[in-house]
């Protein structure tokens, strides 16, 4: 019997350990939450302040990627406002100093004597639909510029869905009881068959239309608020190697025309990136971008801001 209660102890201690190294090494046990919304579909949970594998997120009262901000800035601020996808918002694994939001902020300042705030709002997997049912609900926070940075992707997104919400493991809803539970639901994950996400997938109808509606409708909220409107498109990797898909072409030449036909400051990173030594070194997986990409795209934003 005393061998048992000391085999017990001895494991006790020892889940204790790798627990308490999981929270304090690695972050997990906290991550990033998420909440169902009927409009936008889903956003970042406000309020939450957390480090995973050292890197630091915040999200304000706003379930912006930004610290807590006042409705108007002060007189002497600069405001500009960044709204996105995983490529704005950085994810988990980029650093708060390291997103393409604080970047901008860094390099304007540097240039000007007056104060920059640069809001950034954004989630995974946004589509131009679930941006523009934000902008709709919060409004521009009389920013003097709204940023749109979208990926060749996003032309082709679905409409706003809350249905992976607290199903799909990207999605997560609650935080774990521990942080072993984090790597268990990792090791045994098994995408979930979700009702009803078939017929999102699978939406019907000329997607790029809708979207470009959308972005349209984004401008129109922008010059509604005296606030400038300016776009962004980031390539997939694949797309220069050795080009884009005929579908993209067609898709990328419509939010050309549209651009040119309504004067939007526009930059398209296609070209830009291709021009590169090395283009692996600017992403982190097929979309993503690294530390290296955020500070070009980053650069080329603040270079057409301050023009």
């Amino acid at each position: 019997m005393k061998l048992v209660l000391i085999s017990f102890g001895v494991i006790l201690i020892g889940l204790l350990i790798v627990e308490g190294s999981l929270r304090l090494f690695f972050g997990l046990g906290k991550r990033p939450i998420y909440m169902a919304d009927d409009e936008i579909g889903y956003l970042l949970a406000p309020n939450q302040n957390l480090r995973r594998l050292g890197k630091l997120t915040i999200i304000n009262q706003y379930s912006m990627r930004t610290e807590a901000i006042e409705p108007s800035p002060l007189n002497d601020t600069i405001r500009l406002f960044f709204i996105g996808d995983s490529i704005v918002n950085g994810a988990w694994w980029t650093d708060q100093n390291e997103t393409i939001s604080t970047l901008v902020k860094e390099q304007i300042e540097k240039k000007l004597s007056q104060t920059v705030e640069v809001l950034n709002a954004s989630a995974n997997s946004w589509g131009p639909r679930n941006q523009l049912a934000y902008l709709k609900r919060f409004g521009t926070f009389n920013s003097q510029v709204i940023f749109l940075i979208i990926n060749t992707d996003d032309l082709f997104a679905t409409k706003p869905t809350s249905l992976r919400v607290g199903k799909d493991i990207n999605y997560p809803d609650q935080q774990p009881i521990l942080a072993v539970e984090e790597i268990l639901e990792k090791v045994f994950y098994r995408d979930p068959k979700i009702p009803g996400m078939d017929e999102i997938v699978g939406e019907r109808g000329d997607r790029v239309g809708f979207n470009l509606e959308a972005i349209e409708n984004m401008k129109a909220i922008a010059t509604e608020n005296k606030s400038q409107f300016m776009m962004v498109l980031t390539p997939l990797k694949r797309e220069m190697n050795p080009e884009p898909r005929d579908y993209e072409k067609v898709a990328r030449k419509r939010l050309q025309d549209w651009v040119n036909t309504n004067n939007v400051p526009f930059i398209d990173f296609l070209p830009i990136f291709a021009k590169q030594e090395n283009i692996d070194n600017l992403y982190r997986d097929h979309i993503h971008l690294s530390p290296l990409g955020n500070q070009l795209v980053s650069q080329n934003i603040s270079e057409l801001i301050l023009k």
